[in-house]
């Protein structure tokens, strides 16, 4: 796994130990990116879910300003914290060791992210109890883009009664990037 462009391209990121998790390839990575970065200059990223960090710091590479990074998992926090400080992209970050509802309780009164990326553990249903979290959330404002990764079976027909609208989605083999926003005639 590596830094795919921008100020640290090419440069090799740590990965997780074992088989819990699942890295965004670098070719889902880049594809990902490229629909991001008209997004991406001085923007405010959230990374949730977070694994080796590799997301947010593709993110902090490509232009953006500051990145927050949420992970509960201890080896997933050492591993974020090797990588930024690998990039020499710590001072451009926040990392918030907890687990993500207590992490969104925390962020309360922060300004709004330009973007906010999720990709947590499939088939768990937490892509729905996030962004009911995000309802009220002074972080999440009009032009906030939100994009979940998601395995290709997961229902996303539920975000229009709760406030988001669908902009799009790419589908890969095994998984989807669908990108939201907030509703604004709510």
């Amino acid at each position: 796994m590596r830094v795919i462009a921008g100020k640290c391209r090419s440069l090799p990121l740590k990965m997780i130990p074992g088989s819990n998790t699942r890295p965004t390839t670098d070719r889902i990575k880049e594809t990902l990116f490229n629909i991001l970065q008209p997004n991406l200059a001085e923007c405010r990223f959230l990374d949730l879910f977070a694994g080796s960090g590799a997301i947010g710091i593709e993110a902090l590479s490509r232009g953006a300003s500051y990145c927050c990074f949420v992970e509960q998992n201890k080896a997933a926090i050492s591993c974020i914290r090797e990588n930024l400080k690998f990039t020499k992209l710590e001072s451009q970050a926040i990392l918030l060791p907890m687990e993500v509802h207590a992490a969104l309780s925390a962020l309360r009164g922060e300004e709004p992210f330009d973007c906010i990326f999720m990709d947590p553990p499939y088939r768990k249903n937490l892509e729905k109890e996030v962004l009911t979290e995000f309802s009220d959330a002074s972080f999440i404002g009009a032009d906030t883009l939100i994009v979940v990764e998601a395995s290709l079976d997961t229902d996303f027909s539920w975000v229009g009664q709760s406030g988001y609208h669908i902009l799009r989605q790419k589908k890969y083999k095994t998984n989807v990037h669908v990108f939201l926003q907030k509703n604004t005639d709510r």
